[in-house]
């Protein structure tokens, strides 16, 4: 159960900082063919980075729970 929380948490994370980076063009309120505005690069940074976080995270989860299942693996054919 806890498991599934943290993933849910990361998964979050990411859909997050993804929403923060499409934010500006999506909702428009950084006009097409300006310069960015202050709100545009603070959401494209801050997202960027929670995204990035959050894949990462997921990554490492990841390749921890395939460690963990070789693990096991090995040692259930001894």
């Amino acid at each position: 159960m806890r498991a599934k929380v943290g993933i849910t948490a990361l998964v979050l994370l990411f859909l997050g900082g993804l929403w923060l980076v499409a934010a500006p063009f999506a909702v428009g309120y950084q006009p097409r063919g300006d310069e960015y505005a202050d709100a545009t690069v603070n959401d494209l940074w801050v997202g960027g980075a929670l995204a990035a976080l959050g894949f990462v995270a997921l990554v490492i989860y990841a390749a921890d729970v395939l460690r963990e299942l070789a693990s096991r693996g090995k040692h259930a054919d001894v």
